[in-house]
């Protein structure tokens, strides 16, 4: 699996949790220009589209991230990408539609999707239409691409990192936890007192649940329904959704917030999952560690870039 597949696992691990839930309570969107970029320019919905994919690789952002600077860190990203992708262009990198078409068909066997349908529905549960998936996917490859050519050379992963990282997150097995959802959407182009209503609902859940009533109950006393979504490895969601799981007591429930709302979450159980063989994960392992450093690297040589770029930023 490359690295690229790896986060697409990730990112629809946390779309099947959304599909598994009524309604999408997307937010209605005017489009405007929020940066530009040399000749090219970041619309608001480009914004959007990519903070959604980074929530649904992580299942969301927990409580507590100020909501501006996520999207200001978003825009930024979106800065460098559109810089590193003029960048590939100009150094004839780039990625054709047979080359996502297998990404894309090795991915849904992988995660053993039935039919094109049904992912189709659980990328518009998350907000996002194919064409934007498969061009969040091309970006992807297209940057990747230039890190190794820009500065693969200067990347070196010892054994020993490789055995270390093993031992950390490998060695006993990958650890799975089993969710309970509970999606809250904010209406429609909701004011801040609407945003603050659906948090307060989802506050009293949170203490009806303390108090001792089931999850279920307290959600149906607000006339909302949850969602079992069965086991899902914590290998495969982001590190900081996999930290904030960690801290959650056996049947305490905790909030996730987006853009489009709050999703909370109950850990119903865990179990072990079986360790694999350190031969079988180590060239795994070593992607990934190599993947950190080329990032590491890429983004001190994405500011000379910037340096003699043209950006002004519109937010």
């Amino acid at each position: 699996m490359t690295k690229t597949e790896g986060r697409l696992l990730s990112a629809f691990a946390a779309v099947l949790i959304q599909l598994m839930l009524a309604g999408t309570g997307m937010a209605e969107v005017v489009d405007r220009i929020v940066a530009v970029v040399n000749n090219d320019i970041i619309t608001l919905s480009e914004l959007q589209n990519m903070t959604k994919t980074i929530e649904a690789q992580s299942g969301g952002k927990p409580t507590g991230l100020d909501e501006k600077k996520m999207q200001r860190e978003m825009l930024e990203a979106l800065v460098d990408r559109k810089l590193a992708k003029a960048e590939a262009q100009r150094r004839g990198i780039v990625v054709s539609d047979k080359e996502v078409d297998e990404a894309l068909a090795r991915f849904k066997q992988r995660s053993n999707i039935p039919d094109d349908a049904t992912f189709a529905k659980g990328l518009s549960q998350a907000g996002l239409s194919l064409k934007e998936f498969r061009q969040q996917i091309a970006d992807q490859m297209i940057q990747e691409r230039l890190q190794v050519v820009v500065v693969g050379a200067k990347v070196s992963v010892s054994d020993a990192e490789v055995r270390r990282l093993y031992d950390q997150r490998f060695k006993k097995g990958g650890a799975q936890v089993q969710l309970v959802t509970l999606r809250m959407p904010y209406p429609m182009g909701a004011t801040q007192e609407q945003k603050e209503a659906t948090k307060e609902k989802a506050e009293t859940i949170m203490k009806a649940v303390k108090r001792g009533e089931s999850f279920a109950e307290a959600a149906e006393k607000q006339s909302l329904t949850i969602s079992d979504v069965g086991f899902v490895s914590q290998n495969d969601l982001d590190p900081r959704l996999a930290e904030f799981l960690d801290q959650l007591k056996p049947k305490e429930v905790g909030p996730v917030a987006t853009q489009e709302g709050i999703q909370l979450i109950q850990v119903k159980g865990r179990r072990s999952g079986e360790a694999r063989p350190f031969e079988e994960v180590a060239p795994e392992i070593r992607r990934i560690l190599q993947q950190q450093e080329m990032e590491k690297y890429f983004t001190e040589w994405a500011r000379t870039l910037r340096e003699k770029a043209h950006i002004k930023i519109i937010l």
